[in-house]
């Protein structure tokens, strides 16, 4: 199971950085990259699963390819975002991590303009 491979990632790479904050404070911050981008690959495995799985449930309803597009991309960066603020808190940047998450929920809402247009459409056509 991949979860047991993150769990140990996480656990060894928090144990190498505790004994490294002793000796070389600067190293810890590189393990846990290393560690980061290692737990990204091997949950970027399950990702081709789910793409498949929302193909098949959007070709059978009426969403448009383009709806299944701006899904994936607003996934993607919500956990590039997530991934990179993570980075900055622990090199003791909250700052620069506020403003990556900023920046990452305005490029959210600026893919998703097209599905509230239509949205905003949908529900005008309704009312009176």
């Amino acid at each position: 199971m991949d979860i047991i491979k993150i769990i140990g990632i996480g656990f060894i790479s928090v144990i190498i950085i505790i004994l490294l904050k002793q000796y070389k404070p600067e190293f810890s911050l590189y393990v846990s990259l290393l560690a980061g981008a290692l737990i990204l690959l091997i949950s970027f495995d399950k990702i081709s699963g789910i793409v498949s799985l929302i193909q098949s449930l959007a070709s059978r309803t009426s969403l448009g390819s383009e709806f299944l597009g701006i899904l994936l991309k607003v996934t993607g960066i919500a956990i590039l975002t997530e991934f990179a603020v993570s980075i900055c808190k622990d090199a003791g940047e909250s700052a620069i991590a506020g403003k990556i998450d900023m920046g990452g929920k305005i490029c959210m809402i600026a893919i998703s303009i097209p599905v509230i247009s239509s949205l905003l459409n949908t529900i005008s056509s309704i009312l009176p």
